[in-house]
């Protein structure tokens, strides 16, 4: 593979709405490994370096537990969607069970198939990891708790939304939470 541009272009797509809308248009369901050619050379055409598949690690149910549980959120989601059910939740890309591709959108087979498919065309794949992005029923979680950022039972009910009690230790979630000043979120 050739050196990266000094200043690349990259195309975001968010995977689960373009694999969605690929299998309207389609009328079958598409995943990585079955996204048709004409598709993949549409995105070649605008000239881009690199395509960044955002959104293709597997969601977590337990995230979309919690989403569905909110009750300013599933009003958020009746906002934009009258009719929504619990089960039109899909989950956030944010909230990533392990890092391994969703097998709804293809599975490692698919991302394989996806990425053959972009270096036929002189594309670049791109795929992101984000540290704070675990979910609560990541296997870090339970296998190692040092990896986060931890509170106390107080901060969970003091500000249960930033803290989370999961296998019995509580956690920074959603976003860092806002230490006080003189407090860093170090021991």
């Amino acid at each position: 593979m050739k050196s990266w541009p000094g200043y690349p272009v990259i195309y975001e797509i968010n995977t689960w709405v373009w694999l969605w809308e690929q299998s309207q248009t389609c009328k079958r369901h598409v995943t990585l490994g079955t996204v048709p050619a004409e598709e993949w050379d549409f995105i070649a055409d605008l000239a881009v370096d690199t395509v960044w598949l955002m959104g293709v690690w597997e969601r977590s149910p337990a995230g979309i537990a919690i989403a569905n549980r909110n009750k300013g959120l599933v009003e958020d989601f009746r906002q934009a969607l009258p009719d929504y059910r619990p089960a039109d939740n899909v989950g956030s890309p944010y909230c990533v069970r392990q890092y391994v591709v969703d097998e709804h959108l293809g599975g490692r087979e698919g991302l394989v198939a996806a990425r053959a498919e972009l270096g036929k065309r002189g594309l670049r794949l791109l795929l992101d990891f984000v540290p704070n992005q675990m979910a609560p029923d990541h296997p870090w979680v339970i296998h190692h708790p040092e990896y986060f950022v931890q509170g106390n039972n107080d901060d969970a009910r003091t500000d249960p939304a930033s803290f989370v009690e999961t296998a019995g230790n509580v956690f920074a979630h959603g976003r860092d939470p806002c230490f006080p000043p003189g407090q860093t979120c170090c021991n």
